[in-house]
């Protein structure tokens, strides 16, 4: 629905869309299927189990153990930490043993190539035996694409015939390794057919899989189409099922989305309210590098906005209920789910898609749930680029409204299409609204900036939907031009409402791979404020040439009208060195509302073990928690970089509770706060009632006080044994210097001597570099995560992965939880290649490194 509105001068404005959300029709049990990814899991560590577990991964497709096709991502290394993280299944490609796309399987003829492949799944079913229970997490996938490849036409076909055409051999090799896995392992589940799309020729598979009593236990196909498309296909296979007279089984549309969609708040939700509505699993599509969770996570414990989308939609609990949109299953509109929790009181909206102004409507809100008045949190979810940290969703109004005749009307504009947005309705009546937790913000966008001087680009179209293979871009066009040898200068013209100072973010990329890139790393810039007040930025460096990070820094201005000119020649400061790209610049005002602690409501978290939401006891706003004794409430916190932060639980009336960080318990309570070291990125903070009567009202997450001390370790200072070595080849580490070549065997190591001022739990952050980057076989770049083993005092080393920093002179933070004890305290940093499962062999394509990554220091701190 639209309607027409009239602004004051009576002109006609823009369309206003309703999206109504029926809590009255109960459309099933929340399912949380679209969170999936395909290759999105590197390695334990990367990402970083935090990043996993709130992102509330559901399903991983990812490739044979030992297998060459990619880096990482081996099915039974990522097994056991993905189920510690509430992981369900992960999807064996067993196919991705063999290196190349198509899959170049080794033999002269078609029975040569089905026999080695037939000798392979057999050993990687003998090979997961060996898990013990995690097996039951194993789905195997015994064919990929197969008529693209396997039983295709191509090269590397069994006998280049589409199995569209004459699906024989297709037909008696599926039937031959399904007895061949289920014999093997009786409890196996399997899937198939793994098609590109759903072909009409599936249903010729499955009556033959029937006749055969070899049905697939999980139906798996690609979308790589639209969001309509998964709605089509899963109503036309469901069909399928009813007339042949099977399942209905359940469905993994295990590769979904495209480069366009990936990494955008406002597309992803479109893709989400369907895969939710089609109540199926999905595995978003792997497009780039593996270990990022699919253009989610940022360095190894960082979300961007997609992560925030997806940590938002794992968050809901209760019934899904009928969403109606404007334009029902039309992609690039507004599309969302929702969902009521009737134990909780809340619904729960989750949309986006559109920057015309709309009406979200709540029908059929029930009384006996909500009362007359409810209280309305808007939140969104911003685009932050593919490698650009976010912060957590934006707290853009907090209100009270009436029901009326069983309706709840939020009128909302000045949407931004690549934003989501989340609304969570609960009981109202106390008056008590939060402030938003920001103020006056802009975005300018560097296709409409006036450039001078030598070498301007105005580089694009970028990717829209004509274009979905293209990577999303703010504006249709960005601006090239900053490099090596150009005096370019790119001015953007901007007004402001007050003096103050405002964060300012560039929206930019260099591509790691560029050749003015591969001398330096990162490249600089040079910022002015009206030709005055320079300054010198890194911009973040990318995996491929229009991949979006953005550099933060601070400008004073006075209200009114300012000039902000980036340029590749500063008269004071020098010359870019270097190739860089920029997409836009954003303005905040550093106000209040910045500057204020940030707020995690009690009644939004994470319950558990009895915990449950009340609105009783004087809680406010939302709500608040009651914890009985052992009852828990998880909150994700971002932290914007490793180190202090003043943690503070309010909580009403008496009672007492304990609070852990990362795994780590910390103690008891404290109304004053507690002094924490939060790594950069996602933590995970819980509180656990040890009383009988507990209410939890929020936590506030500010700026440290200086209470826990961080010493810093220079990595030259330490002790280097045989081929480590300090070098000055890496600029931009501290001082000029690192330690290089630690690996390759336990005797090329570095030790570095630490005190602390008592035995207890430390963060050692590493800073590092990681530029390793093996030749790939296809679009995937395929850069490595090195690792390190570290000793400390001389104990068992525990294997670190460090991913890529995209540059061997691009230095990142690692954070790691150590023990040490109170004095003295030896670190040592070791690394060598790990063998493959068996433990008899290695990889033969430098898909696995020897050696730790560069390291210019370590920093110390105390966890509490």
């Amino acid at each position: 629905m639209s309607n027409k509105q009239r602004d004051r001068g009576g002109a006609v404005a823009a369309d206003t869309e309703t999206l109504t959300i029926d809590l009255g029709t109960d459309t099933g049990a929340f399912h949380g299927g679209a969170s999936g990814t395909l290759y999105g899991l590197y390695g334990d560590g990367v990402p970083s189990r935090n990043v996993v577990e709130g992102m509330h991964v559901r399903t991983v497709s990812t490739k044979a153990q030992d297998g060459t096709q990619h880096p990482g991502a081996d099915a039974l290394d990522i097994l056991p930490s993905f189920v510690d993280c509430g992981g369900r299944d992960v999807y064996l490609y067993m196919t991705d043993i063999y290196r190349g796309f198509p899959y170049q399987w080794p033999g002269a003829t078609g029975e040569e190539r089905l026999a080695d492949y037939r000798a392979r799944v057999e050993k990687q079913v003998r090979q997961v035996l060996t898990t013990g229970a995690l097996k039951s997490h194993i789905v195997y996938v015994p064919f990929n694409e197969p008529e693209g490849n396997m039983f295709g036409t191509g090269e590397w076909s069994y006998d280049r015939t589409s199995w569209h055409s004459d699906p024989r051999h297709y037909f008696a090799a599926w039937r031959d390794l399904h007895h061949l896995i289920k014999g093997l392992d009786p409890h196996a589940r399997i899937a198939g057919p793994n098609t590109c799309v759903l072909y009409d020729e599936v249903r010729g598979f499955l009556e033959f899989a029937k006749a055969h009593d070899v049905l697939p236990d999980v139906v798996t196909w690609h979308e790589l189409s639209t969001p309509a498309a998964i709605r089509t296909n899963v109503a036309k296979y469901r069909h399928m099922e009813r007339e042949l007279g099977i399942g209905p089984l359940p469905v993994n549309i295990n590769e979904y989305a495209h480069n366009y969609h990936l990494s955008v708040p406002g597309q992803m939700i479109q893709w989400i309210s369907a895969i939710e509505e089609s109540k199926i699993d999905a595995d978003m599509a792997y497009w780039n590098i593996d270990g990022n969770l699919n253009d989610s996570a940022v360095e190894a414990n960082k979300g961007n906005g997609q992560w925030w989308l997806f940590h938002t939609y794992g968050r809901m609990t209760g019934r899904t209920v009928q969403v109606r949109a404007p334009h029902p299953n039309v992609q690039y509109t507004l599309q969302g789910v929702a969902t009521l929790d009737r134990d909780k009181r809340q619904a729960r909206a989750l949309f986006g898609g559109s920057s015309d102004a709309v009406d979200l409507v709540f029908a059929n809100v029930p009384a006996e749930i909500f009362g007359g008045t409810v209280h309305a949190r808007l939140h969104e979810i911003p685009w932050t680029g593919q490698v650009g940290a976010s912060a957590q969703p934006l707290r853009i109004k907090d209100l009270e409204l009436p029901v009326d005749e069983g309706r709840v009307v939020l009128p909302l504009a000045d949407l931004d299409a690549m934003s989501a947005y989340e609304v969570i309705l609960s009981p109202g009546g106390d008056g008590v609204l939060a402030p938003p937790s920001i103020g006056w913000r802009r975005s300018y966008h560097a296709e409409h900036a006036t450039c001078m001087g030598e070498g301007h680009a105005r580089n694009g179209p970028e990717g829209s939907p004509s274009d979905v293979d293209r990577f999303a871009t703010s504006g249709t066009y960005h601006v090239g031009g900053l490099r090596t040898g150009s005096d370019l200068a790119v001015a953007f013209s901007v007004e402001v409402p007050q003096d103050g100072t405002y964060d300012l973010s560039v929206l930019a990329n260099s591509h790691n791979l560029h050749e003015l890139v591969r001398e330096q790393g990162p490249t600089n810039v040079f910022l002015r404020v009206d030709g005055a007040d320079p300054q010198e930025l890194w911009l973040p460096l990318g995996y491929k040439p229009v991949v979006w990070g953005h550099t933060d820094t601070r400008v004073e201005l006075t209200a009114g009208a300012h000039t902000l000119t980036l340029s590749a020649r500063d008269r004071d400061l020098g010359a870019t060195k270097g190739d860089a790209i920029i997409d836009r610049i954003d303005l905040v005002l550093r106000d209040a509302h910045v500057t204020a602690p940030a707020l995690y409501e009690a009644a939004y978290a994470g319950l558990g073990a009895g915990a449950r939401v009340t609105y009783e006891h004087g809680a406010r706003g939302p709500g608040a928690v009651l914890l009985p004794p052992g009852g828990t409430a998880t909150f994700w916190v971002h932290a914007a970089a490793d180190g202090e932060a003043l943690v503070t639980v309010d909580h009403i009336g008496p009672g007492e509770g304990l609070l852990t960080v990362n795994g780590v318990e910390v103690g008891g309570l404290d109304r004053d706060g507690i002094p924490l070291f939060l790594a950069g990125g996602i933590n995970k903070l819980t509180v656990t009632g040890t009383s009988e009567h507990f209410v939890l009202d929020r936590l506030r997450v500010g700026p440290g006080t200086g209470r826990l001390e961080t010493t810093v370790y220079p990595a030259e200072e330490g002790t280097v044994t045989g081929e480590a070595k300090v070098t000055g080849a890496h600029t931009f580490a501290t001082g000029g210097k690192a330690v290089e070549g630690i690996g390759r065997g336990p005797d090329n190591a570095l030790t570095l001597t630490v005190t602390a001022a008592r035995t207890g739990r430390h963060a050692v952050t590493v800073r590092y570099s990681n530029g390793e980057q093996p030749p790939a076989t296809h679009y995937n770049p395929d850069p490595v995560c090195r690792h390190a083993d570290l000793s400390v005092n001389g104990a068992q080393a525990r294997r670190i992965l460090f991913p890529t920093t995209f540059h061997f002179n691009n230095f990142w933070d690692l954070a790691v939880p150590v023990t040490l004890n109170e004095g003295t305290n030896t670190l040592t940093f070791t690394a060598d290649e790990r063998p493959d499962f068996d433990g008899d062999t290695t990889n033969a394509h430098q898909q696995r490194s020897a050696y730790a990554p560069v390291i210019d220091q370590v920093a110390v701190t105390p966890l509490a």
